[in-house]
C-alpha cells in the first residue's frame, strides 16, 4: 500500500457526525413523510399558509427524501467521492424541504436546518479524510 500525502486529522469525526446525523435526520423524515400519507389531520396549519400544496404529496417526498438520507449516510463513511457530492444533494433538497416546511413546524424546522449546514460543512470541508482502508 503506498503512502499518501494527506493524512487523517481529529476532523475526521465530523464525517461520522454528518452521517449520523444524516441517518437520524433520514428516519425522522420518514416518520413525518408516513404522517403526511397517512395522518392528513395531523399537521395543525392548513396548506393555504403553506409552500406545501398536499400534505399526501409532502409525505411522499419527506419518506423519499428520508429513505435517501438514510442509505446515503451510511455510503459516506466509505469516503467515497460519489457518496459526498450525493450527500450533498440531499442534505441541500432537505434544507429547502425544510424551508418550506417553516410555518407548520418552525421549531423543528430551525433545528433540521441547523443540523443539515453542520453537515453540509462536514461533509465539503472533511469529507476527504476519511478513506476505505481506515
Amino acid at each position: 500500500m503506498a503512502q499518501r500525502d494527506e493524512e487523517a486529522t481529529g476532523w475526521i469525526g465530523w464525517i461520522y457526525f454528518a452521517s449520523m446525523m444524516m441517518l437520524i435526520i433520514g428516519g425522522l423524515q420518514i416518520i413525518s413523510g408516513l404522517l403526511g400519507i397517512f395522518r392528513h389531520g395531523f399537521f395543525v396549519v392548513g396548506t393555504h399558509g403553506l409552500v406545501v400544496w398536499n400534505y399526501t404529496a409532502w409525505g411522499w417526498i419527506e419518506l423519499i427524501i428520508g429513505i435517501l438520507l438514510i442509505i446515503i449516510g451510511l455510503s459516506v463513511i466509505s469516503g467515497s467521492t460519489w457518496a459526498r457530492v450525493l450527500a450533498s444533494i440531499i442534505v441541500v433538497i432537505n434544507a429547502i424541504g425544510n424551508l418550506a416546511f417553516l410555518p407548520a413546524y418552525p421549531i423543528w424546522s430551525i433545528i433540521a436546518l441547523i443540523i443539515d449546514g453542520f453537515v453540509l460543512y462536514a461533509l465539503t470541508v472533511h469529507g476527504r479524510e476519511v478513506r476505505e482502508d481506515y
